[in-house]
């Protein structure tokens, strides 16, 4: 997995303070994407132990909510594995953080991935931007969807996240 940034306290991209892992690739092609410089999935730098560690020194801080995955698309095929593998050990290490992902694929067609039990919210679907609307909370356009990914898979509903 490539990676091109690591965002430290963060308030965009989920709720409280957040530690962001802007991952390299994406297919989507999304017109007017804020982050097209992402979709290359050989861009970036390799994700390392190092930057694992990076991770965690900040998930060990008090004042941080948790991790958000963006990029990119970290449901990227390339990107799943590594995600995953990451997305247990915070659990695993941080239970008590909570795991935000980003994703342009629609929730149908992932929420049967393996990540998807640590996962907390998943935020779907491409970005369209003739449903932008910049006050809308944590996404971009009105076709996403804020997922409370737990409570969804439970049922056979879709449940979004409160606000």
């Amino acid at each position: 997995m490539q990676y091109h940034n690591i965002t430290k306290d963060d308030m965009l991209n989920g709720d409280g303070l957040r530690v962001v892992l802007w991952v390299a690739g994406c297919s989507h092609g999304c017109r007017e994407c804020h982050n097209p410089v992402t979709w290359d999935p050989d861009g970036g730098i390799i994700f390392d132990h190092e930057a694992k560690e990076e991770i965690f020194e900040y998930l060990r801080r008090d004042y941080i909510r948790g991790i958000t995955y963006s990029g990119g698309d970290p449901l990227l095929l390339s990107n799943r594995s590594g995600i995953t593998a990451l997305a247990e050990e915070i659990k695993g290490e941080f239970p008590d953080k909570t795991q935000w992902l980003y994703t342009g694929y629609e929730w149908d067609d992932v929420k049967n991935l393996p990540v998807m039990k640590y996962l907390d919210v998943v935020v779907d679907g491409r970005f369209e931007v003739d449903l932008k609307d910049t006050k809308l909370h944590w996404k971009g356009s009105a076709n996403q969807k804020v997922i409370n990914v737990q409570q969804s898979l439970k049922g056979s509903t879709v449940v979004l996240h409160d606000e």
